[in-house]
């Protein structure tokens, strides 16, 4: 009887080691050999002309060390390094980058904010519209206990496979190609669908010269007020900011953006249902910075 019951935990333990080796073998399928969805960003790229240029346009939207040393430039919050994420409308991530290094300097800017950001692009994305963007700051107050979306922030999970896979060295870094072949995979998110819903600020919809809805942004490692305000910078600076409309009109117009609104009174409950509250100091230094941001860099729709 011993023997018998040896042999069916022998069998049994065998059995589920076959199926985890074939999980293994799975999961590496399903991330690195013929499920690759990289050609879903293809439009995105474009727009932004390349990885390159995101991260130029990120690093020159970034005051590190604050306006003491950066000409009274700042974006509110604590002026730290940065990660931002691009995905394509079909919630592929297409590009991941930072301004702190990666590598040995990987630590220069705050490690969870890579998945972060690429958590916002697939929330900006994933809900905005051809005609109405949400920006993730727009989400802060419809997702409270008893909000007309609360809830929200706990669908669509971070597929947290793709969010650790890989060698850390090549967190942040460009998917380069040889002639038509992949020559370096790059941020080991890049390809794949991340998932994931944030409703504080720093995700934003892109919009290309023609108004067509072609991805999504995402940025973290500071104040989530600041995110929101380098968000806005990047987009600004790659010229895919032809929003059609959102949720808050535009002071003296008709129109409508994604910017973020400070309008929480003091039971946090917002005037217009899409607040989002402010983040570091006095409010009103949130306000005024963003409102300076958004003076400088207004969208190219309202510029139109």
């Amino acid at each position: 009887m011993k023997k018998i019951v040896m042999l069916m935990v022998v069998s049994a333990l065998g059995f589920s080691g076959a199926l985890l080796a074939d999980g293994n073998r799975h999961g590496e399928d399903k991330h690195n050999h013929g499920k690759d969805n990289y050609e879903a960003c293809t439009a995105v790229m474009e727009a932004i002309d390349g990885h390159e240029n995101l991260t130029e346009k990120l690093n020159a939207s970034v005051f590190v060390g604050g306006p003491g040393i950066n000409d009274g430039n700042t974006n509110g919050g604590f002026d730290l390094n940065m990660w931002a994420t691009v995905v394509a409308t079909d919630g592929t991530v297409c590009a991941v980058t930072n301004t702190g290094g990666t590598g040995d300097d990987l630590n220069n800017q705050w490690l969870g904010s890579r998945v972060i950001s690429a958590q916002k692009a697939n929330t900006a994305n994933a809900f905005s519209l051809p005609g109405l963007a949400l920006s993730t700051a727009n989400l802060w107050a419809p997702t409270q206990p008893g909000g007309s979306l609360f809830g929200l922030q706990f669908s669509n999970p971070v597929d947290t496979e793709v969010a650790y896979e890989g060698d850390a060295d090549d967190f942040g870094t460009a998917r380069t190609f040889n002639e038509d072949a992949i020559f370096k995979k790059g941020d080991p998110m890049i390809g794949h669908r991340i998932g994931g819903v944030n409703v504080f600020g720093g995700g934003l919809a892109l919009y290309s010269e023609e108004g067509v809805l072609i991805g999504a942004i995402g940025v973290s490692g500071d104040s989530s007020c600041a995110d929101h305000n380098i968000a806005w910078r990047v987009r600004d600076a790659l010229g895919v900011d032809h929003v059609p409309g959102g949720v808050r009109t535009v002071q003296d117009t008709s129109f409508t953006d994604d910017n973020i609104i400070f309008d929480l009174d003091a039971n946090g409950v917002s005037a217009d249902g899409f607040g989002h509250p402010v983040c570091t100091g006095d409010g009103n230094i949130n306000v005024n910075v963003n409102d300076g941001i958004v003076k400088d860099h207004p969208i190219k729709s309202l510029e139109d």
